[in-house]
């Protein structure tokens, strides 16, 4: 899989001429990867394309996957990188890895059981006494909406994030898979369905306590101190290009988005024979401008009336007016002013939680 990744690297850098400015690794488990296979990744990066001087580099982790006592080195290409380290953390920051992203999700018991996480509470806090005795740029993952967890109990969830100094949260309403064990909970009543208004309440609760602590809610899901937002995210909600590499791995020019075959067997066997295991599809400007209100309406930066109506015309522009005119009387939508001439569309404190159902209504579906 390793090798597949490193030549899906190579064969997709033709004819890319932008400079890589973020290395994210994420969508799954990757800090199940030795650090010999991280490095060989980075340097794969490096050797095909252009990348700016100090990208952010990112690893995604849980802390039952960062071994606290030594780094996980499993063939000799880590010998390199032994010599100098005695923790996870440490080769990770030898080769290149600048930002943690790690799943605490909770530090309750009880919650990570229903969770069905990996780790304990105690791994947890361990993990981020050690982690941030090595990294600046830390952001960890906390749920809210979690059933039977009172207003108390997720407050304290946040304090004890914050006692650790990290300075990104991301945060998300707890949502139940199918032929999940949490699922499997609820069907038989063994733990009550999650409530709207709860998560909701949670949601502000946690608005209102990171913003008295100097983090800037920056998207509806992201809170970052100055300086610390997430960059590989920003580019995102931002519309800016970004290439997928790996099975399910999702790609976008600005025009055309494309996602990898899902299936790891088949993923591989693509490579091999030189093929890319992509399907593309080209976005229509209604897509474009879909897209945009969606993203946009989630951010601090909001919706620009100047870009909507530059790129893609006065209808798509006066749609949106008309549209946006009971959420903003209903005080969830505002106009604001952005320097001398440009006017943004934003969410109000009220809004931000339902931001991504009043963007449905802001959609254009029949042009």
């Amino acid at each position: 899989m390793v090798l597949a990744l490193a030549k899906e690297i190579e064969m997709r850098s033709h004819p890319i001429t932008e400079p890589i400015e973020t290395i994210y690794f994420g969508g799954g488990t990757p800090s199940i990867l030795s650090v010999a296979d991280l490095r060989f990744l980075i340097d794969s990066v490096y050797k095909n394309y252009n990348v700016i001087e100090n990208p952010e580099i990112t690893v995604e982790a849980n802390p039952d996957d960062l071994n606290l006592d030594f780094a996980r080195f499993d063939n000799e290409t880590d010998l390199s990188v032994r010599a100098e380290s005695r923790t996870i953390f440490e080769a990770y920051r030898e080769i290149g890895i600048n930002r943690l992203s790690i799943g605490i999700q909770s530090f309750f018991e009880d919650d990570l059981k229903m969770m069905n996480r990996a780790h304990n509470s105690e791994e947890a806090k361990k993990c981020l006494e050690i982690a941030t005795q090595y990294f600046d740029n830390i952001s960890i993952d906390l749920i809210y909406g979690v059933p039977e967890m009172s207003n108390e109990k997720w407050l304290q969830n946040i304090e004890m994030a914050l006692s650790f100094g990290v300075p990104h949260i991301s945060s998300y309403a707890l949502t139940v898979e199918p032929k999940t064990a949490l699922h499997s909970f609820i069907q038989k009543g063994i733990i009550p369905q999650p409530d709207d208004e709860v998560a909701q309440e949670h949601f502000h609760l946690l608005v209102d306590k990171l913003s008295e602590n100097g983090f800037i809610h920056y998207e509806l899901s992201n809170f970052g101190k100055e300086n610390y937002f997430s960059k590989n995210n920003s580019s995102y909600w931002l519309g800016k290009k970004y290439i997928g590499i790996g099975p399910s791995a999702h790609s976008y020019d600005g025009k055309n988005r494309g996602w990898n075959v899902s299936n790891n067997s088949l993923y591989i066997k693509s490579i091999q024979e030189n093929k890319l295991p992509i399907e593309m599809e080209t976005l229509s400007k209604t897509d474009r401008y879909n897209e945009y209100v969606m993203t946009g309406l989630r951010t601090i930066w909001g919706v620009s009336l100047n870009k909507i109506e530059e790129e893609f015309g006065k209808t798509y522009l006066n749609y949106l007016l008309h549209q946006s005119t009971k959420h903003i009387e209903q005080k969830l939508l505002e106009f604001v002013k952005s320097g001398e001439v440009e006017t943004v569309l934003k969410t109000t404190k009220k809004g931000k939680f339902l931001s991504d159902g009043i963007a449905s209504d802001l959609f254009l579906l029949n042009l």
